[in-house]
C-alpha cells in the first residue's frame, strides 16, 4: 500500500490540527485498516492512495483552513493570528444600525480581544477629524463587531489594528484592499505595538 504525496497532504490539511504527529499516525492507520478489510473481503481496492481515496475512507473533512474571502464589503478586514498549531487568518466584520452609540461584540472573544475593540472605537471617536467624520455619527449609530467561527475561542491583543481598520472602513464606507492582512496591538494613542508569531502568521497568509 502506498500513499501519494497529495494523499498525505490531504490528511495533514483536512483531518489533523496539532503540533505533533499522533493524530496523523491515527488517520494513516485508519486508512491502512480500511484497505486491510478490502483485502480480507477480496474487494477491489487502490494500492496507491489518492486524495479521493482518503476522503472516501476518512469521510468529510474535519478541519477547514480559512480561505481568503473577498473584502468586497466595507467593514470586512483580514487579520493574522498565531495559534498553538501554527498561524491562521481571521476575518473581522462590523456593521452599523440606527441607535445610541452602543458597541456589541460577538464571536467567542476573550477579555483582551474585547478590550482591543473598545480601544479601537475610543481611538476612532477621539480622532474622527482624521477621517472627516462628524462626532454625532458615534452617538446616532450602534456598532456590531463580529469575528466569525464563534465555536473557536479567540483571544490576544494583536487583533487591535484589524478591529480599528474594520471600524474605520465601516464608518467611511471605504473598502480595504483585498490583498491586505494585518496584525498588531494598538494603544489609545494609536501606536501599533510589535507582535510575535510573525513566521506562523506569514505562513497562514501564504497558505490562504
Amino acid at each position: 500500500l502506498q500513499f501519494t504525496d497529495p494523499a498525505l497532504e490531504k490528511i495533514i490539511e483536512d483531518y489533523t490540527r496539532e503540533s505533533g504527529v499522533r493524530a496523523l499516525e491515527k488517520q494513516i492507520a485508519k486508512a491502512i485498516r480500511a484497505n486491510a478489510r478490502y483485502i480480507a473481503m477480496k474487494e477491489k481496492y487502490n494500492s496507491k492512495l489518492t486524495p479521493v481515496d482518503i476522503k472516501k475512507i476518512l469521510g468529510p473533512e474535519m478541519f477547514h483552513r480559512d480561505k481568503y474571502q473577498d473584502n468586497s464589503v466595507a467593514g470586512v478586514v483580514t487579520g493574522l493570528a498565531w495559534t498553538s498549531v501554527g498561524g491562521d487568518i481571521l476575518f473581522i466584520e462590523s456593521s452599523i444600525s440606527q441607535g445610541t452609540g452602543k458597541l456589541t461584540l460577538t464571536g467567542n472573544l476573550g477579555d483582551v480581544m474585547k478590550e482591543s475593540a473598545v480601544i479601537a472605537l475610543a481611538f476612532l471617536k477621539a480622532h474622527s477629524d482624521w477621517l472627516k467624520l462628524p462626532q454625532r455619527v458615534f452617538n446616532e449609530y450602534d456598532v456590531h463587531l463580529h469575528v466569525p467561527e464563534g465555536a473557536t475561542p479567540k483571544d490576544g491583543p494583536s487583533a487591535g489594528i484589524t478591529m480599528l481598520t474594520s471600524l474605520a472602513s465601516l464608518f467611511t464606507q471605504r473598502k480595504v484592499k483585498k490583498d491586505l492582512a494585518m496584525t498588531g496591538e494598538i494603544t489609545l494613542r494609536g501606536e501599533v505595538l510589535p507582535v510575535g508569531g510573525i513566521k506562523e502568521k506569514l505562513l497562514a497568509a501564504k497558505r490562504s
